[in-house]
């Protein structure tokens, strides 16, 4: 600092004088224009932690596509649904969803049918190779010791997961399979088991309406289903079509129903509760028949990999936070509770069903006193700390369901009217050509 003090006063004697005041203020307001710039770039990504860190474009997203057909053209890479991307033309691309923190999302049709396709990195080759493989030919890998792979991939899932190779399912991941293409089979297979939202997603398929299933992969991308996904900008969070009165508030009060239908789901119907750490409206789709669908489960996690995600040290409860997943920290020895201490209900009530139901005004398609009850039953639902989660869950149900025949029984069935959904074209939102209708008034219940 001394000799920047000294040239800066020996550079311009006359105007700044010996102590080089100049210099002095030059540096401080460089310092506070950067000091500015940092702050302002803290607060984005503290205000939009999900900003994504690339430009969604489809040049892009086509040379990785072309990237992929080409290492499966040289065999270093396979997949069920290679040969319709890179030489049948059975399966499309149609348009870049969003590119976040190197995963990359597509949107695709195969065969008619609109998909999303994702991988957590856009090259094959940004993934560990399986180390079994080395030095096997291309046409190799038919010999490779079944028992190995088993147990390699039984370490990935319990990594991925948290859970037991029984707990798993590991024949879901056709690791028994030979072909010509074996090599490639199990080069991709190692890419898709380290990825946590593909592993979670082939667990519970078949055995839950509430999780899109793995249609099929290519290298590290792996297909689901093309759903309508919420949006905030959406009134209603969702793309529900445009309805009034009675119309809307009957759409609002089955979509509300399965949300409930899903978080009783995900903690009683497998061995290990899941966790939903992101609930935002962007992560979940519905489908034709209101039917609540978690798209985005890169934040989702069950029960054993939940304790091992919250037990971290601590100096305050804050500490102790990940995403919607909160822990206590325990300060006799600064280490936050393997606990979770709020749950995937009191998370949708507070982040979803506050939006729908807490306005203390509505239209008389639902009668005041209702809907004033259901206003204070989603009021201590989303509060934190709230116990008897079953009696609060139990209790929105019938509110819901007691809306619903309120509806039934005050409004004749009029032919040929029904709610309907439409694509939309936000992120995460397969099939959209269209951009769906404004929603609903002021307020979803009103």
């Amino acid at each position: 600092m001394a000799r920047a003090r000294a040239a800066g006063a020996r550079g311009r004697p006359g105007r700044c004088g010996l102590g080089g005041r100049c210099g002095r203020r030059a540096l401080l307001a460089c310092a506070a224009w950067t000091a500015g710039w940092v702050l302002a770039a803290a607060l984005l990504l503290r205000a939009h932690p999900g900003v994504p860190s690339e430009r969604c474009t489809d040049e892009k997203s086509r040379r990785i596509l072309a990237a992929l057909c080409q290492d499966y053209r040289g065999g270093a890479l396979g997949g069920d649904l290679c040969e319709d991307l890179c030489e049948a033309g059975q399966l499309r691309y149609r348009r870049c969803l969003y590119y976040e923190r190197g995963k990359k999302v597509l949107q695709a049709d195969w065969r008619g049918r609109p998909v999303v396709l994702k991988s957590k990195e856009e090259a094959f080759s940004s993934f560990p190779p399986l180390g079994l493989l080395d030095g096997q030919p291309e046409a190799g890998g038919q010999d490779l010791p079944e028992a190995e792979l088993l147990a390699l991939a039984a370490g990935e899932a319990r990594s991925a997961l948290g859970l037991e190779p029984a707990e798993v399912g590991l024949g879901r991941l056709g690791l028994a399979r030979r072909g010509p293409r074996r090599r490639g089979q199990l080069a991709s297979l190692w890419a898709l088991l380290r990825q946590e939202e593909f592993v979670l997603l082939s667990l519970l398929r078949g055995r839950s309406p509430h999780a899109p299933p793995v249609l099929g992969s290519c290298g590290p991308f792996y297909a689901v289903e093309h759903l309508a996904a919420g949006s905030p900008g959406h009134r209603a969070l969702f793309p529900l079509a445009r309805t009034a009165g009675a119309g809307q508030a009957r759409a609002v009060s089955g979509v509300a129903l399965s949300f409930l239908d899903m978080v009783r789901h995900f903690d009683h119907d497998f061995a290990h509760r899941l966790h939903l750490c992101d609930v935002k409206p962007e992560n979940f789709a519905i489908r034709s028949d209101f039917t609540v669908v978690a798209i985005d489960v890169d934040m989702a996690f069950f029960e054993p990999k939940m304790r091992e995600i919250l037990e971290q040290n601590c100096t305050r409860d804050e500490d102790c936070n990940f995403f919607d997943c909160f822990s206590k920290c325990d300060l006799r020895v600064h280490r936050c509770g393997a606990q979770r201490a709020n749950s995937n209900l009191q998370v949708v009530c507070d982040k979803i069903f506050r939006h729908w139901f807490s306005s203390p005004l509505g239209s008389s398609a639902v009668s005041g006193p209702l809907r004033g009850q259901l206003r204070a039953a989603v009021q201590e639902c989303a509060a934190p700390g709230t116990q008897g989660a079953p009696r609060v869950l139990g209790r929105l149900r019938s509110l819901l369901q007691a809306v619903l025949r309120e509806l039934r029984d005050g409004e004749e069935p009029r032919p040929g009217v029904r709610s309907r959904l439409h694509g939309d074209p936000h992120r995460g939102t397969p099939g959209a050509a269209r951009k769906a209708p404004a929603v609903f008034g002021n307020h979803p219940f009103e």
